[in-house]
């Protein structure tokens, strides 16, 4: 029997197709992509990080992606594709490379067409754009709308109303549509308070596994155009979330807060509800949104880990600051002339 057939692509047609300058034979094959120190011959890598700058001498792969300043570095091992941003043209390489091998291996899934997987349920009511694919065991309810190039991998519910845009990627265990949690109290019990809105998600949007996004109560939750959700997020009720923000794992943001454009969220933090941040604000992991933040910037809101002892009486201390703060400022009075 022979070997079975391997994908590869020609380095020449790499540049081809995302640009670069190359310095090197352009018939290369590339048989994969791989990390800067574990890269094999036939394989390509990037440098841009100037801190692994000392793997590049040993590295064996058969091209290395680098910015104009590790230029001659990179040369005197070999075959170099030069350009200005190394971590954006490895971006677009993996997506070439997706494409590539999609049409390679006959992936239907992958295809410029549409598909729709049997499993999957769609309801007569719901409009979903020939060029879209819906994967196994999906669910898209009556007044839903999938856009243009718009994949949903597996086990997502896209909700009855809701909205996906053009060239959005939803990953396995999404449900888009749940009822927001809204209650009024009566007496002891709890009484529901439907959730009339939908969910208005924009182009370009990409949403990581088992995140949650909620309906609107009355008006819609709205997510912009070039969000990007890592897995495991919660977006409650009636939140907005600029254009091109991105938010990894593990966030929870509360109903009718307002994200702006062009921010991050780190993983782990909490953004409370019915408060407003503002475009350009970097949120660091684990940190607690209590209050509108008005100014762009990085913001930290974190205790630092600690030794448990001593983070109890760091804790301890912190309780007693009000009134520390008040014997200072007696002490400070009565020391005055």
């Amino acid at each position: 029997m022979g070997q079975p057939a391997v994908f590869a692509l020609r380095v020449g047609d790499i540049v081809q197709a995302i640009g670069g300058e190359l310095i090197g034979n352009p018939d290369t094959l590339i048989e994969g992509i791989a990390p800067l120190d574990r890269a094999q011959p036939r394989q390509i890598c990037f440098l841009s990080n100037p801190r692994y700058a000392a793997a590049l001498p040993g590295c064996q792969a058969a091209c290395v992606i680098v910015g104009p300043a590790m230029r001659e570095a990179a040369l005197a091992r070999g075959a170099t594709i030069v350009v200005a941003d190394p971590y954006l043209y490895y971006a677009r390489l993996t997506q070439l490379w997706r494409k590539q091998h999609a049409a390679w291996s006959g992936d239907a899934s992958l295809s410029p067409g549409g598909f729709i997987h049997p499993s999957a349920v769609v309801d007569a009511q719901a409009q979903v754009h020939p060029s879209a694919r819906i994967g196994p065991l999906c669910v898209v309810e009556r007044g839903a709308r999938v856009g243009a190039h718009t994949e949903l991998t597996s086990r997502v519910s896209l909700g009855y109303g809701c909205v996906l845009g053009d060239r959005c990627i939803v990953h396995p265990g999404v449900v888009i549509g749940a009822d927001g949690f809204g209650f009024a109290k009566d007496g002891e019990r709890w009484e529901k308070i439907e959730q009339l809105g939908a969910v208005w998600i924009g182009n370009d949007v990409e949403i990581g596994a088992n995140t949650c996004i909620d309906r609107g109560a009355l008006s819609d939750t709205v997510i912009e155009d070039g969000v990007k959700l890592d897995n495991l997020i919660q977006i409650g009720h009636n939140v907005r979330i600029g254009r091109n923000t991105a938010i990894a794992g593990s966030v929870a943001v509360a109903g009718s807060a307002t994200i702006g454009a062009n921010c991050t969220v780190g993983g782990g933090s909490l953004v409370s509800g019915h408060l407003t941040i503002a475009d350009g604000v970097h949120l660091s992991g684990c940190s607690c949104v209590s209050k509108s933040i008005t100014k762009p910037g990085v913001y930290t809101g974190v205790f630092p880990l600690d030794e448990h002892g001593d983070w109890e009486r760091n804790a301890a201390t912190l309780r007693q600051l009000h009134r520390l703060r008040e014997r200072i400022r007696l002490l400070e009075r009565e020391r005055q002339p």
